[in-house]
């Protein structure tokens, strides 16, 4: 019968989740017009997710701070830490892509790492959004459907610079660049700040990651989690965590699809 075919090919969408850690869902709006993706966003900063500045000093009331994990570089004569790295997140999605964007205070722009490798993004300047689509009740780090789209803050996009570590059926910490037909990302520099702004297929990408997922609706339920390296000179360096807590994705943020969301209304005059 149709419904028995449906419900086992929706099973997996169906089956228990892991449990939202912090008590905060992440509502994540879907986009109605597809924006242009070229270091400006304000066609669609306003009715993506975005919950404010994040900094050290906010992090260390966030429920999910570890000291050992959210730290910034001191190298001597240094701005205040709220000065060294703060950013605004945008997050959404419609039918065809994830979009992620990012307005950065940053004091030193740095993609320059001694023991270079192409998976090092998180040795350089880097936000990456850690995605688990659907999410899946298991806690693994980075096994089946768990995604880390990484983009490095180098103007000049070197082929390294827009990277994808996932997991797969049976596998771990695949390391490979994104598909340059699954991304297109932008990086618009002011002195040593920036803002980023970067989409991705998901037919392309989470569809790899594990036959679980199907096209998102409204409703579905992600795991997410933002890293922001700032290494500031030397090896591995600074950084911040959001919505998380390292690679294990029982510690994301639980992430709901929405439908569209509207700009915030100021009162007239």
């Amino acid at each position: 019968m149709l419904w028995l075919f449906l419900l086992a090919l929706f099973a997996p969408q169906l089956r228990a989740q892991k449990p939202d850690l912090y008590r905060s869902p992440i509502r994540l709006p879907r986009l109605v017009s597809p924006p242009a993706i070229d270091g400006d966003l304000t066609e669609w900063r306003e009715r993506a997710h975005s919950d404010g500045v994040w900094d050290i000093a906010r992090l260390r009331h966030s429920p999910w701070f570890d000291a050992e994990r959210n730290r910034l570089t001191d190298h001597g004569n240094e701005p205040s830490p709220e000065a060294d790295l703060a950013a605004r997140y945008y997050t959404a999605w419609d039918a065809t892509y994830l979009y992620f964007g990012a307005e950065v205070v940053d004091n030193v722009n740095d993609v320059d790492d001694p023991a270079h490798q192409p998976r090092r993004w998180y040795f350089k300047d880097s936000i990456c959004w850690f995605i688990e689509a659907p999410r899946l009740p298991a806690a693994k780090s980075f096994g089946e459907a768990d995604n880390a789209f990484c983009f490095v803050i180098d103007a000049r996009k070197p082929d390294y610079g827009a990277w994808w570590r996932h997991g797969a059926s049976g596998k771990t910490y695949i390391e490979e660049p994104l598909p340059s037909d699954a991304v297109s990302y932008a990086i618009r520099m002011h002195g040593t700040g920036f803002v980023l702004e970067a989409r991705v297929r998901m037919s392309a990408t989470l569809a790899r990651s594990t036959p679980r997922w199907r096209a998102p609706r409204e409703g579905d339920v992600y795991g997410m989690e933002i890293v922001h390296c700032d290494p500031d000179g030397g090896g591995y360096g600074g950084h911040i965590l959001i919505y998380g807590r390292g690679d294990e994705d029982a510690t994301w943020g639980w992430a709901e699809l929405t439908g569209p969301a509207s700009p915030v209304e100021r009162k007239k005059q």
